[in-house]
């Protein structure tokens, strides 16, 4: 039996940085991972999602805008197999940069399954390992749609962004922001696909002026969007399946589900140690990822707030400081952003102007265009739109949004001044460089106050 400070079970984004910032901490620490370093995001969703859709993005400029750039390319094409390769590439350069982390920092790692065996106790596969602190960041499994299982040809996310071929048809349940992402990347691909949301938006909790931008460009990308409409049913052959999406047959190679995770909890076997677990399936927590079992700790997936992985980065910091007794700040989970990395990007933190309103507070909405800036010529994001949701009376930012191609980065501006209990008629006055996306900012900023310049 081994005796460390810190065990932390999981080495996804949560439970990697969870480790990490343990080991500079001083606590003896060691890491349980039953796959690759990094976990599943890092090996078989954001990561890859993103290397995809990378691969989509460069393809549709070249072949459709290309002309218009002064880019002269015939016969362009995919070759699916070399994306793929890139696709792993990616994902192992990063999985190896994380095993790298974890030995410059001396944490040992514990190959197998984690669960709990009582207070201070981890049993990993046949051996049970003794810690004064246990970070639980185990993540999130996808969901089928009831009744309909996975298989060959109903796949889920990380099935979508691994396919072996190029598909030439492709049906994706659920349009919030894994599947909004997959059928964006896919469609500008050349793949046929029906985009289906039993809801009446895609991204159905971003604000619908965001939304509604981004359903035109789907549309206009040849994405079939079918709203208010259920996958009802599959039937499957060897080649393909049949959706039943509302009353109409779709045919396709595949049904790729988006329509959710749950917390990775069924092999932690909580109990043992006491860990309270919600009505949800999440684990309870306070305000700094302490469970009700003391000593045992919960980040990422597996807690309140949005999915997301770098909210559990920045959990399992706050996780790790608190295990060692060292001072931290708990994160807000009101500004944790939200990143979509379809096409155009879409970004938001904080209130839609619907929830808002729904709060009773007096606000003011600024909108502003991508093209009405400069720059959005030069780099033909003219499309999409930052917005902001304001409470007049402080100058309170109450919500930001924004669609366009660079919007993920964008945002992050906005959570700046929020955690600095800024407003927008500070982020008014602030200089921003030209010719840059960010002076749509600036003026969203002033068109709040109705003085907008380049409106």
């Amino acid at each position: 039996m081994a005796s460390y400070d810190t065990i932390v079970i999981g080495g996804g984004p949560g439970g990697y940085v969870a480790a990490i910032r343990a080991a500079q901490l001083g606590q003896n620490t060691a890491v349980v991972e039953r796959d690759k370093a990094g976990g599943r995001c890092l090996n078989y969703a954001c990561i890859p999602a993103k290397t995809i859709l990378h691969t989509a993005e460069v393809f549709s400029e070249v072949s459709q805008d290309g002309g218009e750039l002064g880019i002269k390319a015939n016969g362009v094409s995919i070759d699916w197999k070399a994306a793929q390769t890139r696709r792993a590439k990616v994902s192992k350069t990063l999985e190896d940069g994380v095993a790298m982390l974890w030995k410059k920092n001396k944490i040992e790692v514990l190959n197998g399954e984690g669960s709990l065996e009582g207070a201070g106790k981890v049993k990993v596969g046949s051996e049970t390992h003794e810690a004064k602190a246990i970070i639980l960041a185990t993540g999130s499994v996808a969901m089928p749609i009831p009744g309909i299982d996975f298989s060959d040809r109903v796949i889920d996310t990380w099935g979508a962004w691994s396919l072996e071929k190029l598909p030439k048809a492709l049906v994706v349940a659920g349009a919030g922001a894994s599947g909004a992402e997959i059928a964006s990347a896919y469609a500008r691909l050349g793949v046929q696909v029906t985009l289906v949301e039993m809801l009446d938006q895609v991204l159905p909790l971003e604000d619908k002026d965001m939304a509604r931008i981004v359903e035109r460009q789907f549309k206009k990308d040849g994405i079939d969007v079918q709203l208010g409409t259920k996958v009802e049913g599959v039937s499957e052959s060897k080649s393909g399946v049949t959706v039943k999406v509302g009353d109409k047959g779709v045919k396709a190679e595949y049904l790729a589900i988006a329509g959710g995770r749950r917390p990775d909890t069924d092999p932690l076997n909580l109990e043992a140690a006491g860990v309270k677990v919600e009505d949800n399936g999440r684990i309870a927590i306070d305000d700094y990822q302490r469970t009700s079992a003391d000593g045992v700790l919960a980040i990422g997936d597996l807690v309140r707030g949005p999915a997301l992985a770098h909210k559990a980065q920045e959990e399992g910091v706050v996780a790790a400081e608190t295990a060692a007794g060292s001072e931290t700040h708990p994160i807000d989970v009101d500004l944790v952003p939200g990143a979509t990395f379809c096409h155009p990007q879409v970004a938001s933190v904080g209130l839609t102007e619907d929830a808002a309103k729904e709060s009773g507070r007096q606000i003011n909405v600024g909108k502003f265009k991508l093209g009405g800036v400069g720059a959005s010529v030069v780099y033909d994001d003219r499309a999409g739109m930052v917005k902001i949701v304001g409470d007049p009376e402080y100058g309170e930012i109450l919500g930001a949004h924004i669609v366009g191609n660079r919007a993920c980065d964008m945002i992050s501006e906005f959570v700046d001044v929020i955690a600095l209990e800024g407003g927008y008629p500070e982020l008014a006055r602030i200089v921003h460089p030209h010719p840059t996306m960010s002076e749509a900012v600036l003026d969203a900023a002033r068109a709040v106050e109705g003085w907008a310049i380049h409106a």
